[in-house]
């Protein structure tokens, strides 16, 4: 309600201003009237018309994005519940299992850990902090995804897993020793895509660091395929990163768009009606 509020009264002041006219325009308009039989000027009632029109079709736009939202969210939520399946014969056919809980059987090859970040923590698919991409989480700390090279066991071949969370002052493999497993491990993660590169972040410098999940870049200079899982956290190994950092939560914010359009929508159109009808 408060939003509404806020719409109707920006839509009022919106109007109030539109029709502060300067002298040359208002000595102009006054002239046209007297010739028109002093009726209002058609140009500009319908010049203010378009106002309540434009926000109202705005406002009615963010309802149809509103429900594609939720639809989204809705979908990533069912895909991540789905039940796991073997990481498939045929990798391409990871085009259509994004989201997808995928199992794999290998080993981690520690010696070329990679980091992408800064990063905040994830809890339950959401951010613990407010911010975004590089934002503070898990109490203030800013961190970073360990994404390390696994070795499946069962066929010839290397893909890339984001073991999960750490903060910046365990970056450095030395200060988790314990969570630095070598045996063979089962592994359930999330297939995940490219993402696109967000505004202002760099491209790829070069080393050990990333600002953003490029999988072709990514698994070139490690040397893997183009495959990426995020660990899931009940594969987390004591000591290590922290994992489940999938992000199934999205921002949706078009009920605020929709009541505040809507609310200019409604102000300006009180406004209008009393200007130029009653």
């Amino acid at each position: 309600m408060a939003n509404c509020k806020t719409g109707l009264q920006f839509g009022i002041k919106i109007l109030r201003r539109s029709l502060h006219t300067s002298p040359r325009t208002s000595r102009y308009i006054r002239q046209s009237e007297l010739l028109k039989g002093n009726k209002e000027s058609p140009v500009l009632k319908y010049a203010f018309l378009s106002i309540p029109v434009t926000t109202l079709g705005l406002g009615l736009w963010q309802i149809s994005r509103l429900k594609w939202k939720e639809s989204l969210i809705e979908e990533l939520q069912i895909k991540t519940n789905l039940p796991t399946i073997n990481l498939p014969e045929d990798l391409s056919e990871l085009n259509d299992l994004e989201y997808r809980r995928a199992r794999v059987k290998g080993r981690f090859d520690h010696s070329r850990e990679m980091y992408l970040g800064p990063r905040s923590f994830l809890k339950g698919g959401d951010s613990t902090s407010t911010g975004g991409l590089m934002s503070p989480g898990a109490g203030g700390k800013s961190g970073y995804y360990v994404i390390t090279p696994f070795i499946l066991s069962d066929r010839n071949l290397e893909i890339l897993v984001n073991r999960g969370w750490v903060p910046q002052d365990q970056k450095s493999p030395a200060t988790r020793k314990q969570g630095q497993v070598t045996q063979e491990i089962i592994l359930e993660g999330i297939v995940r895509h490219t993402e696109p590169r967000p505004n202002f972040v760099p491209k790829y410098q070069g080393g050990n660091m990333w600002s953003y999940r490029n999988l072709s870049e990514m698994s070139t200079v490690m040397g893997t395929s183009p495959v990426y899982l995020d660990a899931c956290v009940d594969s987390d190994v004591p000591g290590g990163p922290i994992g489940g950092q999938t992000r199934i939560t999205l921002r949706n914010e078009h009920l605020s768009y929709i009541l505040t359009w809507l609310g200019i929508s409604a102000g300006s159109s009180v406004l209008w009606w009393k200007k130029f009808v009653k």
